[in-house]
């Protein structure tokens, strides 16, 4: 269906990768993961024949109807919500404008009989006569209702329009799908809708993702763009990143009980295929894990953070109370009788369809903010850290280098101690030295981690702490916080972050909100 031979993008600076040649085929959902400038997005771009390689071709069957995951947001605002999805289909929406054109017209020409009849032999073909109830049938299933139909896009919500883009890469079942990161904006029923989509898709589909959850969920194939090429192996996320820790314990050894790992590896293997046969997982969706050879695997080149949160200051038995919080922002009930508790070693997740609810609500945690109404009591030995979801207040305007701007928040200013919170994050040689103005979205989050580990707060209050990290990141932050023997309170929309962390949920609606004892997917699952 879909072939790249020789495909290599190089630049003056950088390779990203050479020589790479792929096929993807029907009945498969190809997972493309890599680091930050890998060239993952460029990858899907050159599919997409957005852009152009370096050399190599695409190879796609001329008849297939290939789909992009639109990112412009605002590219279709003066369009209604029904025409934007009939875009996914290029030839119905130009026959379908045609038609509309051609019946407006006051004067009808035997000319006009013709072409009407031909445009209608062609619009049923198109399955035209369906199209308007299918993306009605799209949309509600996506959680919009009939009556955005005829609505311009510029009038839409970012969330909707989020929902109205992803029905437009959807629309009419296309041959090949393409999405970047199609998780982003999406609540937790949509994006297990889309998981199901996709799980019974018996067509290609490659996806760009942070969300392991959803790559563990949808994805037959990864491909790993890593040492300049791209590599494709069966199975999903969590198949490809415990075959790689475990290749990379089995270097750090040696040769030392190298056989013992080879077993380990060969066990692992042959228990994945048993139990992704009696799974939903789209691994197993088609067909068993295809056999693989240990010397096909290679251990990632990708470094991973250490994240580690000590204290010092015990916890006492009581946490916080919240007692009928609400909170008005320009005329707007964001918040409307929040109540909850928690207790020593709790970890709450907060999620909600609004996210100016969840960031509010730990505006007020944080004292920030303050409510309209209710009460908060915090525990006499609650010492509190907070990451805001937006943390460019602590970098504006500052010509500090890391080390200096990290010794803003520890008692102990000496360089080395410092430096080794900053090594923790990945931050070594001379990059301590330069200044944090010139720092990405993803550094000043991993500057944010480092502050956070060197404060020893006991409670951490955390909004939206994967945004702008990579899977390798997001994988050690997930591994730190579920060590963590403190209490926190977050909020995330990462599927696996949140079930893996949380044994509390709070859920914050319209009308109230909803306090529950458990992990997430036991939440949804009720």
């Amino acid at each position: 269906m879909l072939e790249v031979i020789n495909l290599s993008v190089i630049f003056p600076d950088k390779k990203l990768f050479e020589d790479v040649n792929l096929k993807f085929s029907n009945g498969n959902c190809y997972g493309v993961i890599g680091a930050n400038g890998a060239g993952k997005s460029t990858f899907l771009k050159i599919l997409s024949k957005e852009i152009d390689s370096t050399k190599g071709d695409v190879i796609k069957d001329k008849h297939a109807r290939m789909s992009v995951l639109k990112q412009n947001h605002y590219e279709f605002d003066n369009h209604t919500v029904m025409d934007t999805v009939l875009m996914g289909y290029p030839e119905l929406y130009k026959v379908t404008k045609e038609r509309e054109k051609l019946y407006s017209k006051t004067e009808f020409t035997e000319e006009d009989g013709i072409k009407a009849s031909e445009l209608e032999s062609e619009y049923a073909d198109l399955n035209g006569w369906d199209a308007e109830s299918d993306v009605k049938k799209l949309l509600s299933e996506l959680g919009l209702g009939e009556n955005v139909i005829s609505k311009k896009m510029e009038d839409l919500q970012s969330k909707a329009k989020v929902k109205v883009l992803l029905a437009q890469a959807l629309f009419s079942s296309p041959d090949i799908i393409l999405m970047d990161e199609p998780t982003n904006g999406l609540d937790f029923k949509s994006i297990a809708w889309l998981e199901d989509f996709l799980i019974d898709y018996d067509k290609t589909v490659i996806v760009v993702s942070h969300d392991r959850h959803f790559l563990n969920k949808v994805c037959t194939h990864m491909v790993d763009i890593d040492y300049g090429e791209a590599k494709l192996y069966p199975g999903n996320y969590d198949f490809w990143y415990e075959s790689s820790q475990l290749l990379i314990k089995m270097a750090k050894e040696g040769n030392k009980k190298k056989e013992q790992r080879i077993k380990e590896l060969e066990d692992f293997i042959a228990r994945f295929s048993a139990n992704a046969s009696k799974s939903k997982q789209a691994t197993s969706r088609k067909k068993s894990l295809e056999k693989i050879e240990l010397e096909e695997l290679k251990p990632s080149s990708r470094k991973y953070p250490f994240i580690d949160f000590s204290f010092e200051k015990s916890l006492g038995k009581d946490i916080v109370k919240v007692t009928k919080l609400s909170k008005t922002i320009d005329g707007i009930k964001v918040l409307d009788n929040v109540s909850f508790m928690l207790a020593n070693g709790d970890k709450l997740a907060i999620i909600s369809d609004d996210d100016v609810k969840t960031t509010t609500l730990l505006k007020i945690l944080a004292g920030e903010i303050v409510p309209d109404s209710g009460e908060i009591k915090w525990g006499q030995t609650v010492n509190k850290g907070y990451l805001p979801i937006d943390n460019s207040n602590y970098f504006h305007e500052n010509n500090d280098n890391l080390i200096k701007w990290l010794s803003n928040y520890s008692s102990d200013g000496d360089e080395r101690y410092l430096r080794s919170f900053l090594g923790r994050m990945l931050f070594s040689g001379d990059e301590p030295l330069k200044s944090v103005k010139v720092l990405s979205g993803g550094e000043k989050v991993r500057c944010m981690l480092s502050k956070a580990m060197i404060e020893q707060s006991n409670t951490l209050l955390l909004d939206q702490p994967t945004n702008h990290l990579d899977l390798e990141s997001i994988e050690s932050l997930n591994r730190g916080l579920i060590k963590f023997k403190g209490s926190i309170i977050f909020s995330s929309h990462d599927h696996k972050f949140v079930d893996s962390v949380a044994n509390k949920i709070l859920e914050i609606k319209d009308e109230g909100s909803t306090f529950y004892n458990g992990t997430l997917d036991e939440y949804l699952s009720r």
